[in-house]
Order: structure tokens, then sequence, then C-alpha cells
């Protein structure tokens, strides 16, 4: 268990544990009045009282130990005692995790996280850096849409497999469409243009009859 007491506290305590054990030591080798001297010099006289009668000082829980190779003492006593460790219960077999399809979040589409959800491994912003440096931009791709959130991509890809075919082209992953919502929210029309020249528009835009443009890229009002 460990000691709710602070750093300082526990300094205090083992000091005034020392000085109490000295002056007991001090008492039975004949030292009178031991309680009437001053902390501070309680070591001092404690170690003249060893150096005058050659008798070892008594340390708190600490023993002389020796060499085994030379025979000689250690020059600090050393702490002996029993220690209680506590072994940590993480193993491989109760790591270990894969996943082909599962369940994915309602929100964002994208895999849940862990193994008790059976979700994906987790790949945020410092991983795609890390295949950005590799220029590694076809794994990247798929890592960003047919296992994450390419809602059609996915299943096409997972059928493509199954049936021994080719993987298609990945699709427009969920995580692009709520940016485009939140660029809409902001009165921002937002359009994406093909290689072969294909607008592809999202939401509701897409559905109405879109007013006529400006040369200075403003909307235009008809009125009649």
């Amino acid at each position: 268990e460990d000691d709710p007491r602070s750093f300082a506290e526990r300094e205090v305590a083992d000091r005034l544990a020392k000085l109490a054990c000295l002056r007991l030591w001090m008492a039975y080798r004949g030292v009178e009045e031991v309680d009437s001297i001053p902390d501070e010099e309680v070591e001092a006289r404690a170690e003249a009282l060893s150096k005058e009668t050659g008798w070892p000082l008594p340390t708190v829980g600490k023993m002389i130990l020796y060499d085994g190779k030379t025979g000689e003492p250690y020059d600090q006593p050393v702490t002996v005692g029993v220690i209680q460790m506590m072994k940590l219960a993480h193993l491989v077999e109760d790591k270990v995790h894969a996943r082909s399809t599962g369940p994915y979040s309602l929100v964002t589409q994208q895999p849940l996280g862990g193994k008790a959800q059976f979700g994906g491994q987790r790949f945020g912003e410092m991983e795609v850096w890390a295949l950005e440096a590799y220029g590694a931009a076809y794994t990247l791709q798929e890592m960003l849409t047919v296992k994450s959130d390419d809602v059609q991509g996915r299943v096409k890809t997972y059928e493509a497999i199954v049936k021994g075919e080719p993987i298609g082209e990945p699709g427009i992953p969920a995580s692009f469409r709520v940016l485009v919502r939140e660029l809409q929210s902001l009165g921002l029309e937002v359009e994406v243009i093909t290689d072969s020249g294909e607008i592809l528009r999202f939401g509701k835009e897409a559905e109405r009859t879109r007013p006529p443009k400006l040369g200075l890229g403003l909307l235009s009002f008809s009125g009649e």
C-alpha cells in the first residue's frame, strides 16, 4: 500500500526515528540525560562516542554487508528486509486482437476502438504524417478510406476480396462529408471536380436548381 504522506513528512518521521534510536543507544552505553541533548547535536555526539569506544552505531533497518569476493564490508549500511512486489498481469494472449470488419460508430462511421468493442487499430494524425514522410500514398489512401469511413468503398472492397476480384477505387470518406457540412453551415458552397470533369455536389444543393454565377464569383438573384 502506498504511503499517503508526502516525501517531506516521511523525511521528518525517518529523522525522528533515527534520533530516538541514537538516544536509546547512548543511554544503553551509559550516557546520562540523553533527552537533554539538542536534536542537531545527537548525531555528532553518537559518532564521537562510537569513535572513542569502538562501538558500532545502530542502524535503523540497515546492516553492514560484506563483499562476497573480497570479504570487506561495504562503506555504507544496506537496508535489509522483505519487499512486497505486485506482478502486473499484462499478457500477450490477453492483448492480441485482429479485425476484418466489425462495428462502426453511428456518428463518424469510423471503426470503434478497443478489443472489447471488437474495434480497429487507431490511425491518428501522427501516423498519417509517418506515411506521408515515407511517400506511401496508396497505403495512406487505403487507411483513410476503405479501412475507415468510406461506407460504400469498404463494402465493395470486402466483396472484392471475398470474390477474389480486383479492388476498385476508393470513394469519399464520411469525415470529408462532415467537413463539407461544416463549410456549408458557414454559407460556403463546396463541390468536387473529378479528373473527367464531373462535378460532385453534396447535400440538398445537389437536388436544387443552382442560380447562375456572376463573373465576380457572387450569386445572382433573379426576380420578376
